[in-house]
């Protein structure tokens, strides 16, 4: 009897650790997406960090900013529009 309930226990705990297991193994990969995604976004933020430095600094790189972005032209620029491209009918 005291067999069976020992038995009993140690059924158990070992399902209760498999299951702790389960648990960090879960825990550790959402720790490894969360760290990058992390450094993605840190040298993102990087990235942005010196885009705005060299906006600021280099007049140049803001003038070809705000004309590409912002289509913005100079006075006395030929600006040439195109039509937009006709969408090609379904295929039946």
């Amino acid at each position: 009897m005291i067999g069976m309930v020992v038995a009993f226990m140690l059924l158990l705990l070992a399902a209760a650790g498999l299951k702790s297991w389960r648990d960090l193994q879960s825990a550790r990969q959402r720790e490894t997406t969360l760290m990058d995604r992390i450094r993605t976004t840190e040298t993102k933020v990087d990235d942005l960090k010196h885009r705005i430095d060299r906006l600021r600094r280099d007049p140049v790189t803001l003038e070809r900013a705000a004309r590409e972005e912002l289509g913005m032209v100079k006075p006395g620029d030929v600006v040439i529009v195109l039509p937009e491209p006709k969408p090609s009918p379904p295929h039946p």
